[in-house]
């Protein structure tokens, strides 16, 4: 498809100088789905003028037109785009010759692929879908252009198909879900990319953090907390300085304080660990800590609660012997698959191992035989394990290569959540060490793990996946107690004392129970708790579940039985 794809993104900028002759054109790739171009419109333009575009885009292909590829000197190329600025911007980091694509007389710099000929694209499978603000190549400082999408696919059917997930997204938004379900905020006076967490959003992120805890402290991690500021020789050392400059927020006093916020919380762990003397017989030492975490992301890149400012991090690291490294990856996976499988999500993954990028070593930290060793031992692990891994060169971590794991959002598109990395070079980079039996020292490995990634990332997915049904034991509110008249309110309230240990709610307001059910429902609440002058005769209770019009009658106690099936069966 990828062919078909940059064939249309050609057409596209073919079509868009015959009807706006003044505009100026950017550049325009295939990408997943689809393909886009970027423009400078000669005066503003709106998602309305896509069909007029779309239509005449058809036209085109119907022409049949061959797509004819040639090789010109810069030169040349220079004089041919002498009124593109963006174009001859982009000659600039072009050396030796250029290589261009014709198609009904529309010239463009590309170097293919195309399709050979018009004929070739299904008029039925592919659609202008919107236009966004896009900054010349992606840099703010730069001049704001107008980017047109497309999606294309082999065929209608499958193009439909496609259109279907996009409108069940936007119902799945999280942000949407997010808003109706009263689980986060954001306000102008704060900023934004930084999230608040309203008490139903805290309680779900906090039995999110402690599932994950509870499983971690059954494989022999403990939790540490470090500050969020530190000194920047802290980063310098372990190279995140360097790595993040663009990212890092710095913070100064009038008194003369210089701070950087941590975009990372490993450096910070590596000094808890060298805060004494370690013997190989107290290897491995596992920490853990869910903590924020600040990077200054691009402005225009922030939305939601996938790209923010202020991110809650659920991290751990080990710090362990060679001979360790192989059995404590093991562990991490085993915990992985632990979590994910609570949430029914794990057999809906991908495994990767990410290595290096070997043509540009310098990207990276850490020694070539220590590389090389890492990735051997997850070659293993991915053997012994069956993991079925693709390798992935050039998406290793900034000081070894990694395991990650993968899944699909509500759209299908793949998310990097899961991570397990190996790292032989921070220990050595600040002087870590473990006596021996022997009693030399030795620099320990330390083995990186995020379980859930990010919490803000991790609620988007969640909050999409479930569309705000979440599963009994992360509902913000697990059960709503509708009392029908203010003679039942007292029992409503010895229920709720019953139900000490779930997280239930009494809806007390003066409306009919139809719509107090109908509002339970909206909040996607898994139980509703009826309790009218019958039950308080017999001290039953009539129970409704969510999506379900029955109500059964039945005891407390078979209720509370019912709770405790579904709750986390570890101890939290």
């Amino acid at each position: 498809m990828e062919k078909t794809r940059h064939s249309l993104s050609h057409i596209l900028a073919l079509t868009v100088k015959e009807i706006f002759p003044q505009a100026f054109l950017g550049m325009g790739p295939a990408i997943e789905n689809g393909f886009y171009y970027d423009f400078l419109m000669p005066k503003s333009f709106s998602e309305k003028e896509l069909k007029k575009i779309e239509n005449k885009m058809k036209e085109t292909i119907k022409k049949n037109l061959s797509f004819k590829k040639r090789f010109i000197s810069k030169k040349e190329a220079q004089k041919i785009f002498k009124e593109e600025p963006f174009k001859l911007d982009l000659l600039k980091d072009i050396k030796g010759k250029v290589s261009l694509y014709e198609v009904n007389g529309f010239v463009d710099l590309c170097s293919g692929p195309h399709v050979k000929n018009t004929k070739e694209i299904n008029l039925d499978s592919f659609q202008l879908s919107r236009v966004a603000g896009a900054y010349w190549k992606g840099d703010e400082k730069n001049q704001m252009l107008t980017r047109i999408y497309g999606i294309a696919f082999e065929s209608k059917e499958k193009l439909n198909k496609y259109l279907d997930l996009v409108e069940e997204s936007k119902k799945r938004d999280h942000r949407k879900i997010g808003r109706e379900l009263d689980l986060f905020c954001f306000s102008e006076i704060v900023g934004p990319g930084l999230p608040m967490y309203t008490p139903k959003g805290t309680a779900l992120i906090e039995q999110l953090k402690k599932k994950v805890e509870a499983i971690c402290r059954s494989y022999g991690f403990e939790k540490v907390s470090a500050p969020s500021l530190t000194k920047i020789d802290l980063f310098e050392i372990s190279g995140h300085a360097k790595k993040f400059s663009e990212e890092l927020f710095h913070v100064n006093s009038v008194s003369g304080h210089s701070f950087a916020l941590k975009p990372v919380q490993c450096p910070h762990h590596t000094q808890i660990y060298a805060s004494k003397i370690r013997s190989y017989k107290e290897l491995p030492i596992r920490y853990m800590e869910s903590d924020k975490q600040y990077r200054a992301e691009k402005a225009g890149e922030v939305g939601g609660l996938n790209r923010v400012y202020a991110i809650t991090v659920e991290d751990g690291h080990s710090f362990c012997q060679v001979s360790q490294v192989k059995d404590e990856i093991k562990r991490m996976i085993s915990i992985i698959q632990e979590f994910y499988t609570s949430l029914g999500l794990w057999k809906n993954h991908k495994v990767y191992l990410s290595f290096r990028d070997y043509q540009h070593p310098e990207k990276y930290i850490g020694e070539e035989k220590d590389w090389k060793k890492c990735e051997s031992i997850l070659k293993q692990i991915n053997k012994e394990m069956n993991l079925k891994a693709e390798i992935q060169e050039g998406e290793a971590a900034l000081y070894g290569p990694k395991i990650d794991f993968m899944f699909k959002d509500a759209l299908g598109k793949e998310v990097q959540i899961p991570t397990v990395q190996i790292d032989f070079a921070t220990a050595k980079r600040f002087n870590l060490f473990y006596v021996s039996k022997t009693g030399k020292k030795i620099a320990p490995v330390m083995v990186h793990r995020a379980i859930l990634g990010s919490y803000e990332r991790f609620l988007a997915l969640l909050i999409e996946h479930f569309a705000g049904d979440f599963p009994f034991w992360l509902s913000p509110i697990q059960v709503v107690i509708i009392p029908i008249n203010e003679k039942c309110l007292e029992y409503a309230k010895e229920i709720k004392e019953k139900l000490k240990d779930i997280r239930v709610e009494i809806n007390s307001e003066e409306e009919s129970v139809s719509k107090k059910i109908k509002k339970a429902e909206l909040q996607k609440i898994p139980y509703m708790v009826v309790i009218g002058e019958k039950e308080l005769k017999s001290k039953k209770i009539s129970l409704r579940k969510r999506k379900e019009k029955k109500i059964k009658e039945t005891s407390l106690n078979n209720f509370l039985k019912i709770c405790q099936d579904y709750q986390p069966k570890q101890k939290l």
